[in-house]
């Protein structure tokens, strides 16, 4: 197998490269410092598995196997931990791969065989109950062979698009594969939902504002994208969801 480690210490990759070249069955195709670079990485070499530290600085192995399920080819994750007894019962209750610091040999070998594709519904569950946050400080949509990652700082809202969503952006508008109710559970305390297709970041908003015709619209702050066929069509809110809308921006 084709093997992508990451670790933000260089003597923890050095330690998992020295265990894959020293068992003579599988290939380490790169190493990378942090989740961004294991994205880049993973990209250009596609590997089968990618062993990955879960406490990094910014993105952390949560965050970063979440976006790694965005390749069209996701490959299988094995964690490296040094997590106590009770975090480890949370990777075995979801069968995850993982090996604990320092690593060994045997158990390296044995998570490798065993190495799955997670699923985001795991992931989230995982970073719950280890105490990690849950919440991604981005989302990943997948351009051609590259993967292209959005602040969520950046997001103006969500929409639906057929079987895709558009996210609308300080920078444009790009579609990824997650489903606007996992957004809207993973995101609530961010964002809002106006009407049945859309979710609306709360502090991008400036204010609703009535129609002639007595309908509601979402105005977004001036420094954010906006152009009239966005707010005629897509920031529309439902009389169902309008009671909640007001409420969150009201702080509740």
């Amino acid at each position: 197998m084709k093997i992508l480690i990451v670790d933000d210490e260089k003597p923890a990759r050095d330690r998992l490269r020295q265990l894959v070249d020293d068992g003579a069955q599988h290939q380490v195709v790169g190493e990378a410092g942090n989740g961004e670079d294991a994205l880049a990485q993973a990209a250009h070499t596609n590997p089968d598995v990618v062993l990955l530290d879960i406490r990094m600085p910014g993105m952390d192995g949560i965050e970063t196997a979440h976006h790694l399920n965005a390749m069209e080819k996701p490959p299988a994750i094995v964690f490296a931990t040094a997590y106590d007894e009770y975090a480890i019962e949370a990777f075995d209750a979801r069968a995850i791969g993982y090996v604990l610091k320092p690593v060994r040999r045997e158990r390296l070998e044995r998570a490798l065989q065993q190495a799955s594709r997670l699923s985001g519904q795991a992931l989230n569950e995982l970073a719950y109950e280890t105490s990690l946050a849950s919440c991604r400080q981005h989302v990943c949509a997948r351009i051609h062979d590259e993967l292209r990652l959005i602040p969520i700082v950046d997001i103006s809202y969500f929409n639906a698009d057929q079987k895709y969503v558009c996210v609308h952006h300080a920078n444009g508008e790009d579609l990824i594969d997650d489903s606007l109710k996992s957004l809207e559970q993973e995101f609530v305390q961010h964002f809002v939902r106006i009407h049945r297709n859309a979710l609306v970041a709360i502090d991008k908003i400036e204010k609703l504002e009535k129609t002639q015709d007595g309908k509601t619209l979402v105005v977004l702050r001036n420094d954010t994208q906006q152009d009239d066929n966005d707010r005629n069509e897509e920031l529309l809110v439902s009389r169902r969801h309008l009671a909640t809308v007001r409420r969150r921006l009201k702080g509740g």
